[in-house]
């Protein structure tokens, strides 16, 4: 008794394994075991419980049709076509002509009332009526049927009465009730294999793209999701998690690239910081002029982290808020102010900065400081790469509704598959963080995150002789969409 208990155990456990409730598999079975029961349901109430009614009005229709062809034939003056009418039909017709007492029957439904049996006086009632027409239930005693009669007037001595028995259908219902029985019990067990099948063909894929979805979730980038079955959404849903994978792999690694740099670029800095003060501490206190140099140092290291943080502030912010202050100003007078920063550069590195504008004011709208962010982090990053020559042109160029505003240096330029990265957050090439003294690798992502919230076009254009930078502000006020 205990070993078949444990044998019930297993087995439940088992199921309960592989049918588990709510899963797609329950559900798509019993959907199709529910719309078969559905089914028989509907067959069950309309071929047992409703079949006399219809039977009924079904032969009803058949006397209201023979009427209309009946009177439509007598009409014509063809009373010929009785024969056919009452043939295709499967009724009763007579035709009785009471000016000359004559008759005229034709008889093609077993059970027909004739006008000489006793329901003579209920067509003589008719008769006399004076009603234009008027069916009838009556009881064929002869045959223990119902039979349906309609009676109409042809003209002003002529009647017709059209009759047809309604053959008893209780053992025709009897039939159909133990078939259904059958039918019943065969659709049900074939829905429950059926509906098993296709439950686990639709799911099969569907489970596995989400195991391979857990293990992406786990930072399983590498993971390739696929398919055998043939199916669009799932085909497409295969397409979709693939090319999540693939961004999510690459947000991944520009993610640990973003903490080695940053941690480099703040490393760096802190040691220094922390060499010099301990030499002006130990060392050179007593010396102004080396003391001095040290605590230079220090500043200037202290200068380039609060850079460093004061980037990472602003591009957190924008990725977070993209609110703009728009406003009129002038475009000219911005560059002007921003190429006056690098004074120092000019004087004591000899770095050339040409910039020719085509008017004296040019006024566009936008949001000030932002694009003011966008103009000095393109210029500085122009400084850090052109060449050896150190110049760096800032040109703008009038368009039919916009200027184009290009910082252009003359390096060695940007492979033409790495272009698509610079935009990405500390991305250098060859993914070599280089510290300069100008940049902190954050400057591109914070032009193109200001941009994008403008909706203003951009872009680079980079040969070995040198890269450009490029964007199109609007020239009046207008609603920023």
């Amino acid at each position: 008794m205990s070993y078949l208990k444990t044998k019930f155990l297993n087995l439940k456990q088992i199921l309960s394994k592989k049918i588990k409730k709510n899963s797609l598999v329950t559900n798509i079975w019993l959907f199709l075991i529910v719309f078969s029961v559905l089914i028989l349901a509907f067959l069950w109430i309309f071929q047992t419980l409703f079949l006399d009614s219809y039977y009924k009005s079904y032969k009803t229709k058949e006397l209201n049709n023979a009427a209309k062809e009946l009177i439509r034939d007598y009409n014509n003056n063809n009373l010929n076509s009785m024969d056919t009418i009452a043939r295709d039909n499967d009724i009763c017709i007579e035709i009785f002509d009471e000016e000359n007492d004559e008759y005229e029957a034709t008889y093609f439904n077993q059970g027909c009332i004739e006008f000489g049996n006793k329901n003579f006086a209920l067509k003589k009632d008719f008769i006399n009526s004076g009603l234009e027409q008027k069916s009838y239930n009556l009881i064929n005693n002869r045959f223990d049927n119902i039979t349906l009669m309609y009676a109409l007037k042809l003209d002003t001595n002529t009647y017709a009465f059209i009759n047809a028995s309604l053959v008893p259908i209780d053992s025709t219902v009897n039939i159909l009730r133990s078939q259904l029985v059958y039918v019943t019990l065969v659709v049900l067990i074939l829905s429950f294999i059926v509906g098993y099948f296709i439950s686990k063909k639709i799911s099969k894929p569907i489970m596995k793209i989400n195991n391979d979805a857990k293990r992406m979730a786990e930072g399983d980038y590498n993971v390739k999701f696929s398919t055998n079955e043939d199916i669009y959404e799932i085909n497409e849903l295969v397409d979709t998690l693939n090319y999540a994978s693939t961004e999510l792999s690459k947000t991944d690694e520009l993610k640990r690239d973003l903490m080695a740099n940053v941690s480099h670029d703040l490393k760096t800095p802190l040691t220094m910081i922390k060499a010099y003060a301990e030499m002006v501490r130990d060392l050179t206190y007593k010396d102004e002029e080396k003391r001095n140099n040290n605590l230079n140092t220090i500043i200037n290291e202290t200068d380039r982290l609060n850079l460093l943080v004061n980037d990472i502030l602003d591009l957190s912010a924008l990725q977070s808020n993209n609110t703009l202050e728009c406003e009129e100003f002038d475009l000219i007078q911005i560059i002007k102010q921003i190429i006056s920063r690098f004074n120092i550069l000019i004087e004591k590195e000899n770095y050339c900065f040409i910039f020719d504008p085509p008017k004296e004011e040019i006024i566009v709208y936008a949001d000030k400081k932002r694009i003011y962010q966008v103009i000095y982090n393109l210029i500085n990053n122009a400084i850090n790469y052109t060449g050896d020559d150190k110049k760096v042109f800032i040109e703008v160029k009038e368009l039919a509704k916009a200027y184009r505003v290009s910082i252009k240096d003359t390096g060695k330029g940007i492979p033409k598959d790495e272009i698509k990265f610079i935009w990405d957050k500390y991305y250098h090439n060859e993914k070599k963080h280089k510290r300069n003294e100008y940049g902190t690798g954050l400057g591109l992502s914070i032009v193109k995150n200001i941009l994008q919230n403008h909706h203003f076009k951009y872009g680079v254009d980079s040969s070995n002789k040198g890269t450009t930078f490029y964007f199109e502000i609007k020239k009046r006020v207008s609603k920023l969409i």
